[in-house]
């Protein structure tokens, strides 16, 4: 093993350390300080730009995304949670069918979707359905894994299983490229939970130097791909510190 190669090791090992350490502190900080959403939806921007539908990912709530959620707001985008989907444990077409019945209960159209990881699939299946496809414009998916996970065969756990390239229901969303281009597929230079990376072909996607799956969430250069992508002619503003 060459030096150079034993430098990219240690910095793959540290990044993916550092992750699961970003992950674990937001998850505790997410149970012990819980926020309650509905502050999100009167954003703090003079300005009423669409609404956003925060997705998180496997085994995460929403109290996950809340970086996003703030900054967001400041922007002057009503923010909106799915409290239904919980810790986000169930099958993808059944999330999908959750997040559609929000829209039309909220009376929602013209929205964003801000989905991590598993939420950017259930994003883009939540875009195949009736209503989702009529009132959903465009999602943003952070290091989802649109094409699986080789990794995801080795766990007994379904919720988990249900990320391998084998699985039907994964390869029925691939084969759908109707919405593909509605869709910025942004991801990590190194992501250790999906190594073949999350390129998503007729999407728009960017790949941020940025390491790890879930550390990404809380990176100022996420938070600027956003507000390019959501307000591409919006001023910036800098989010409210939480109260």
């Amino acid at each position: 093993m060459n030096r150079k190669s034993l430098f990219h090791r240690i910095a793959y090992a540290r990044a993916w350390a550092a992750d699961y350490a970003y992950v674990g502190y937001w998850q505790v900080n997410g149970f012990l300080f819980r926020k309650d959403p509905s502050g999100y939806l009167a954003p703090a921007a003079g300005t009423r730009r669409p609404p956003v539908i925060l997705i998180p990912g496997v085994y995460e709530n929403w109290q996950f995304l809340r970086p996003l959620a703030e900054m967001l707001s400041a922007q002057g985008h009503p923010v909106h949670t799915v409290a239904p989907l919980g810790y986000n444990r169930g099958r993808i077409d059944r999330m999908a069918g959750l997040v559609q019945q929000y829209l039309v209960d909220q009376g929602l159209s013209g929205a964003v979707v801000v989905a991590h990881s598993k939420g950017g699939l259930i994003g883009k299946a939540l875009m195949l359905l009736p209503e989702g496809s009529r009132r959903v414009e465009r999602m943003v998916a952070v290091n989802t894994p649109f094409s699986g996970s080789v990794y995801a065969s080795f766990f007994l756990v379904p919720s988990i299983r249900a990320f391998s390239p084998r699985n039907k229901l994964l390869r029925r969303l691939q084969q759908s490229n109707d919405v593909n281009a509605r869709i910025t597929s942004v991801y990590s230079r190194f992501d250790p939970h999906i190594p073949g990376g999350s390129r998503l072909p007729g999407a728009r996607n960017i790949q941020l130097e940025t390491l790890g799956h879930f550390r990404p969430i809380g990176d100022p250069r996420l938070l600027e791909v956003l507000k390019r992508e959501l307000d591409p002619d919006a001023p910036v503003r800098a989010p409210q510190p939480p109260v």
